[in-house]
């Protein structure tokens, strides 16, 4: 035999040697016969196989026998307690058997748990509501500064002396001021200086003819719808003199006397006109008929007239653009306005309401003649009398147009817009 077969039959029974002693030190395991298959011998190094020529094999060897495992029985189930029968049923006095109630009638008695009071804690206190505001105080306030300003001058006044020609043109000086007028205040004046005595009170006289020049105009609106159509108020005025306000605190009036407003976009000219009478409808809850900016105000006012007689709505306050009294092309438009207003209906508008400024002036005296030779204007509403020194603007109103005052507004509230009274409001301005 050659050396390379000496070598490779050496090493095969070696290895095939110590796998067999390996195999049989190995533990059966839980009482089964170990099964044990040859396994290929693992390839010996890259070095043998190229000195052997690659052809080493390995035998397979025997496993040695092995006890069979006992066969163990399988474990028996627990089986489930029985349940204990119901004791029979013991016969009566007579002798018969007595009837065990069926499954269903019987009832499990358990203890019933007692309610738990639950606490209850005591309601916090509701403030009251604030009281109503007397509106001699509101309209006191709201005319302080006219009312301070001629209590400077009157002060001297009305002390009780003799009522002479110096105490007359220091009145008729107080009044200029106020911004009552020249021909009026020289028909007051002039009245006084008829009327005063001896011993007659300054106060007094000047209360009376104030009155008396102020209550021909004391004429509060009256919503008289004639025919089927809604009752229209066409509101008009220059720039700036709080037309839409007055707008929404008279819808925001009407409506808390449970008419059903519309409003009408009418001033299609001034930027974000159209958005803040919108805002003024949300905030009262009453529909708004609007168009583009730059639409026809007449046709706009025709349409809210038109969806107001359909929906069977009380009142339409229509709002307009605000215009110069002294261009005659804006007053001609404004009059155009109210003639496509009487083709909706031949009555309409049924109210033509001039806002004026209590700011201006004199100037709101040329604002209303202007105006009413345009449109036929029935009715005043002074704004913004809390703003100014110069409320007497009022008597110079009431005395020279003799137009109804209808609403005077003393503060930004909406219940600051309130009907013309001319007793309460020359009582707060005399103090």
């Amino acid at each position: 035999m050659s050396l390379r077969s000496r070598v490779r039959h050496r090493y095969v029974f070696s290895f095939l040697r110590a796998r067999a002693a390996r195999l049989a030190d190995a533990p059966a395991s839980a009482g089964r016969p170990l099964l044990r298959f040859a396994e290929p011998a693992p390839r010996p190094p890259a070095r043998v196989f190229a000195f052997l020529g690659g052809r080493a094999a390995a035998r397979a060897v025997p496993l040695p026998p092995q006890a069979p495992a006992p066969d163990v029985p399988p474990r028996p189930l627990r089986p489930a307690p029985a349940e204990p029968a119901p004791p029979a049923p013991e016969p009566d006095a007579a002798g018969a058997p007595v009837t065990a109630p069926a499954q269903s009638e019987l009832r499990l008695e358990q203890p019933v748990a007692e309610p738990v009071p639950i606490p209850v804690e005591a309601p916090e206190a509701i403030e009251p509501a604030p009281p109503p505001v007397d509106w001699l105080a509101r309209m006191r306030d709201g005319l302080a500064r006219t009312r301070e300003k001629l209590q400077e001058s009157f002060s001297a006044l009305f002390q009780g002396g003799a009522i002479d020609e110096d105490v007359l043109e220091e009145l008729e000086t107080v009044l200029l001021t106020a911004d009552v007028g020249l021909a009026v205040t020289e028909a007051i004046v002039g009245r006084i200086r008829e009327r005063a005595g001896g011993g007659d009170d300054l106060r007094a006289l000047l209360r009376d003819e104030l009155l008396q020049l102020l209550r021909p105009c004391e004429q509060p609106l009256e919503l008289v719808r004639e025919g089927e159509g809604p009752f229209v108020i066409l509101v008009v005025g220059v720039n700036g003199v709080g037309k839409t306000t007055t707008i929404g605190k008279l819808a925001r009036r009407f409506r808390d006397e449970g008419r059903s407003v519309l409003l009408a976009a009418g001033d299609t000219f001034r930027a974000a006109a159209v958005e803040q009478l919108q805002v003024w409808g949300e905030r009262n809850g009453v529909p708004v008929v609007a168009q583009q900016t730059g639409a026809d105000s007449a046709a706009v006012i025709f349409d809210a007239i038109e969806s107001a007689r359909a929906r069977n709505i009380d009142v339409v306050i229509a709002d307009t653009a605000g215009r110069l009294h002294n261009k005659d092309n804006l007053m001609d438009e404004l009059a155009k306005v109210a003639r496509v207003i009487g083709k909706a209906d031949a009555s309409a508008p049924h109210e033509v309401l001039l806002v004026l400024d209590a700011g201006t002036g004199q100037n709101a005296l040329a604002q209303a003649d202007t105006f009413r030779q345009a449109v036929q204007v029935s009715g005043i509403a002074m704004t913004k009398l809390d703003g100014t020194a110069r409320g007497g603007i009022l008597f110079a109103v009431a005395g020279q147009l003799q137009i109804p005052i209808r609403f005077i507004g003393i503060g930004e509230q909406a219940a600051d817009l309130r009907p013309f009274e001319a007793e309460p409001f020359v009582d707060a301005l005399l103090g």
